[in-house]
C-alpha cells in the first residue's frame, strides 16, 4: 500500500488543512545509546512537528536528565502499551532490528530504522511486506544524503559540469587503532562489522546518485591486530561506462578526499567530513542559523581545462541538513508522501552488502539479481 493510501487511513492523524494546524507526532526513541544521545533525541526534540515522549533507558537516567519532560521506558513493551506512541525509531544494536521492529510494526506503529536496515534481504524483505499489511509507515535513518558534501557531490553529478563520468570514489575513513572492549560493533556475533556501519553509508550514496549498479566486486579485510570483524573494504560498484568506488578503513591517519569524480571534462575532488555529527555532540541546535554550514577551508575543487589552460575552481559547499529526513517522515505522516527513504531503497543496501560478503568469499565479481526499484 502506497505512503497515500496509508495516510488516508489514518483519518485522525490526518493534516487539518482547512485550519493550517498540524497534529504533531508522538514519538518514542528505542535505545539511548550513541544514536539516540548524538543523533535522534536531538533531531527529534528540536523538530516542531515531533512531541518526544518516551525513551527506552534499561539502566540509569541519562535521558531523564538530558530530557526532563520525556518519561523513561526500561522495556521495548513499555513503550509500545503507551496508545499515544504513534512513532518508535529503532536504533538498538543491529543484529536487534528486525525483531523488534516487528515487534512494532505488530503493535500498530510506525517505524524508523537505524541503519542498516536489518542483516539480510529476507528479512528486510518481510518488514516491508508487514508495514504493507498493517498499513503503517516503514523508512531508515540514512541520514548521510543529508550530509553537505554529498548534496554538494550530487549537485555537480547532475549538473553535468563534468562530462561524461567515468569513475567515482568515495571514502569514509577513520583512526582507531585499538579494538573497542566490551562493544557489540567489535563482534562477528552480533552482525557487525565495517561493511554495515560504515558501508551502508555510502551504498546507500551510491545508489542514490547512480541506481543499482549491474555487478559488485569486493575485498574485505581485518586491519586491526586481535579484530573479530572487518574493519577494511574495497567495494566496487559496476555500471554501464562507470564505476563507484567505496572504500574505508579504521587505520587511515590522515585521510586524503573523501570524494573524487572523474569525467571526461575534469575532475571534482573534496576533502573533510560533514560537520554536523561533531555540532550534535557539542550540543549545537540543529535549528540554530548557520547549521551544517561548512567553513571554505572545506570547500571542494572543481578542475577543468578551457582553450588548453588548467582551471581550478572552488564550489562552495552545500548546507547540510538531517532534520530534512524527519521533515520527511511528518510530510509522510500528515500528508500522505512518500517517506524521506523509501524501505525498498534501504533494502537494496542490504542487498548490495550481501553481494559484497558474497564476492569476498568467492574472489569474484557478482552480478545482482532481484533488485528492487
Amino acid at each position: 500500500m502506497g505512503a497515500e493510501n496509508i495516510a488516508r487511513a489514518l483519518t485522525k492523524d490526518t493534516l487539518k488543512v482547512e485550519s493550517g494546524i498540524m497534529k504533531q507526532v508522538v514519538v518514542g526513541i528505542a535505545s539511548y545509546g550513541m544514536s539516540g544521545q548524538v543523533f535522534h533525541a536531538p533531531l527529534l526534540s528540536h523538530h516542531a512537528g515531533f512531541r518526544l515522549k518516551r525513551i527506552i533507558q534499561r539502566t540509569g537516567d541519562d535521558a531523564k536528565q538530558a530530557y526532563p519532560d520525556v518519561s523513561v521506558s526500561r522495556s521495548i513493551e513499555d513503550l509500545l502499551n503507551d496508545p499515544e506512541i504513534e512513532l518508535v525509531v529503532m536504533n538498538t544494536p543491529d543484529k536487534t532490528h528486525y525483531d523488534l521492529a516487528k515487534q512494532c510494526l505488530e503493535a500498530g506503529k510506525h517505524v524508523v530504522v537505524e541503519k542498516p536496515m536489518t542483516q539480510t534481504v529476507a528479512q528486510a524483505e518481510d518488514l516491508i511486506e508487514l508495514a504493507a499489511r498493517q498499513q503503517r509507515m516503514l523508512t531508515v535513518f540514512h541520514n548521510r544524503r543529508w550530509d553537505g558534501d554529498f548534496l554538494t557531490v550530487c549537485k555537480v553529478v547532475r549538473s553535468n559540469v563534468l562530462g561524461r563520468l567515468v569513475e567515482f570514489e568515495s571514502h569514509y575513513d577513520r583512526y582507531r587503532n585499538f579494538i573497542q572492549p566490551n562493544t557489540w560493533k567489535e563482534r562477528s556475533k552480533d552482525g557487525a562489522g565495517i561493511v554495515f556501519n560504515l558501508g551502508s553509508h555510502m551504498i546507500d550514496q551510491a545508489l542514490v546518485l547512480f541506481g543499482m549498479p549491474d555487478a559488485v566486486t569486493a575485498h574485505l579485510r581485518i586491519v586491526r591486530p586481535g579484530g573479530d570483524v572487518d574493519d577494511w573494504y574495497d567495494i566496487r560498484l559496476h555500471y554501464a561506462g562507470l564505476t563507484a568506488l567505496l572504500r574505508a578503513s579504521y587505520l587511515v591517519k590522515e585521510p586524503g578526499p573523501r570524494y573524487i569524480l572523474h569525467g571526461s571534462n575534469g575532475t571534482f575532488f573534496k576533502y573533510g567530513l560533514d560537520p554536523q555529527e561533531e555540532g550534535l555532540k557539542r550540543g549545537m541546535d540543529p535549528q540554530s542559523p548557520g547549521w551544517g554550514v561548512e567553513s571554505i577551508e572545506w570547500f571542494g575543487t572543481l578542475v577543468t581545462e578551457k582553450d588548453g589552460v588548467t582551471q581550478n575552481v572552488k564550489l562552495q559547499t552545500l548546507p547540510g541538513n538531517y532534520n530534512a529526513f524527519y521533515d520527511g517522515v511528518v510530510d509522510c505522516l500528515r500528508k500522505g508522501t512518500e517517506p524521506p527513504v523509501k524501505p525498498v531503497e534501504a533494502a537494496n543496501v542490504i542487498r548490495i552488502v550481501e553481494a559484497a560478503q558474497r564476492s569476498n568469499r568467492q574472489r569474484a565479481t557478482i552480478e545482482v539479481r532481484g533488485r528492487g526499484e
